[in-house]
C-alpha cells in the first residue's frame, strides 16, 4: 500500500529493528534506517545483504535523528514510539520526525492500542515481559489511545491523513484492534 503510494524518494525507518519493515520499498526508493541497538543494527545489516538490497543504516536515539532539516520523502516508525516514556520525549521525538521529513512529506507510525482486551484492566504504562532463548526482559510500552495519538502528532505539526487498525478490524471493534495506524503528512 506505502510503496504504491509513495513510489519512490528517500525513506527512513525510525526503530528498524532487524529491518523487515524495508521489504515494500526495495526496489525503488533510497533506504536509511535507525535504531538505538547496535545488535539490531548488526541484524539489519544481515537483513539487507540476505535479500539484497542497500540500506544506509545509523544507531541513534528517535530525540536526536542523525540527519539534516528535510532530509526524507517519506518514513516508517512501526512499533517504536511506544517505548518512549514521557509526555514531553514522546512530543520531542515526533518533533524530530518533523523536523527530517520535506514539506508534504508523509509518515507511517504504529503503536500498542490502550484499547486491546489484554490490557484493559491495566495502566497507559505497563512493563511488558519477554522471554529470549536464556533471558527474560521487562520492556516498557505506553498504551495510547486513537484520540491521544492523534491530538500528540497533530501538536507536532502534522496532519492525519488516516487513523485505522493494524487488520481488517470494523467499527466500532476497531478500537480494540492490537496495534493503531497513523499516516501522517507534514504541513508546509
Amino acid at each position: 500500500m506505502l510503496a504504491q503510494r509513495w513510489q519512490k524518494g528517500r525513506l527512513l525507518n525510525i526503530g528498524c529493528a532487524h529491518g523487515p519493515d524495508f521489504l515494500p520499498f526495495t526496489q525503488i526508493f533510497d533506504l536509511y534506517g535507525v535504531d538505538f541497538s547496535t545488535e539490531m543494527l548488526k541484524l539489519a545489516r544481515k537483513y539487507s545483504q540476505k535479500f539484497k538490497f542497500p540500506v544506509s543504516l545509523s544507531v541513534s536515539d528517535v530525540s536526536h535523528l542523525p540527519y539534516a532539516d528535510e532530509t526524507f520523502d517519506w518514513a516508517i516508525s512501526v512499533a517504536t514510539y511506544h517505548h518512549i516514556k514521557g509526555k514531553k520525549e514522546k512530543q520531542v521525538a515526533l518533533s524530530e520526525l518533523r523536523r527530517v521529513l520535506k514539506p508534504g512529506g508523509e509518515a507511517f507510525i504504529t503503536v500498542w492500542n490502550r484499547c486491546q482486551p489484554r490490557f484493559w484492566f491495566k495502566p497507559k504504562e505497563v512493563a511488558v515481559t519477554w522471554r529470549k532463548r536464556d533471558k527474560t526482559l521487562e520492556r516498557y510500552y505506553y498504551l495510547f489511545s486513537y484520540p491521544e495519538l492523534e491530538k500528540l502528532v497533530k501538536k507536532a505539526g502534522f496532519e492525519v491523513l488516516k487513523s485505522f487498525p493494524e487488520s481488517s478490524y470494523r467499527l466500532p471493534i476497531k478500537f480494540f484492534s492490537k496495534n493503531i495506524c497513523l499516516l501522517v503528512r507534514k504541513g508546509g
